[in-house]
């Protein structure tokens, strides 16, 4: 007896806020990839160059992302949010001293847990110390991701704008 059944799609992953698995990435032992790699951080450029240039700020306006979606499922209506923060006032501190990277780790390790993607706490460490702009950005793709599953029509630029802010305008046809 034969059998012509073929696989299914994994589940998205869905719990409080949104879908933490938008692009449907194979999960494997009940873990999963990111959703984009590390160096696709080109792809939202604003979210590159403030991390880039202000990482403390991008750690800042992640860190509250997550904290809205973690505590009540919704998402931060605020592009101000986290901008000025302990985080982000903790990161900079850090990143001064040389030792941003290892306040970065466990942000990194936090996204890493909500969405269970793989990976360890040495490769968080290495990231987030030796390409700071390629995780943070990464970090906010991911959170975008669910944002826009509950509604946030981010377009890369979500992380400091308002959901007004990114929404596509009609284009008006000519009469």
């Amino acid at each position: 007896m034969a059998y012509n059944q073929q696989p299914h799609a994994t589940q998205p992953m869905s719990a409080a806020g949104g879908n933490r698995n938008a692009n449907n990435v194979p999960m494997v032992d009940g873990q999963r990839e990111w959703s984009h790699g590390i160096f696709d951080c080109l792809a939202d450029p604003l979210t590159c160059l403030v991390s880039w240039f202000l990482p403390c700020v991008s750690y800042g306006r992640i860190n509250a992302r997550y904290q809205a979606l973690e505590v009540n499922g919704v998402v931060s209506k605020d592009p101000m949010e986290g901008i000025i923060s302990n985080e982000s006032i903790m990161y900079g501190v850090a990143h001064c001293f040389g030792c941003g990277g290892l306040v970065g780790m466990g942000g990194r390790q936090m996204v890493r847990s909500r969405y269970a993607i793989r990976g360890d706490q040495a490769s968080d460490c290495l990231l987030a110390c030796c390409c700071a702009p390629c995780s943070l950005t990464q970090q906010s793709r991911e959170i975008e991701l669910e944002e826009q599953s509950l509604g946030h029509p981010g377009a890369g630029l979500s992380m400091f704008m308002t959901p007004a802010q990114t929404a596509q305008t009609p284009v008006k046809q000519a009469d």
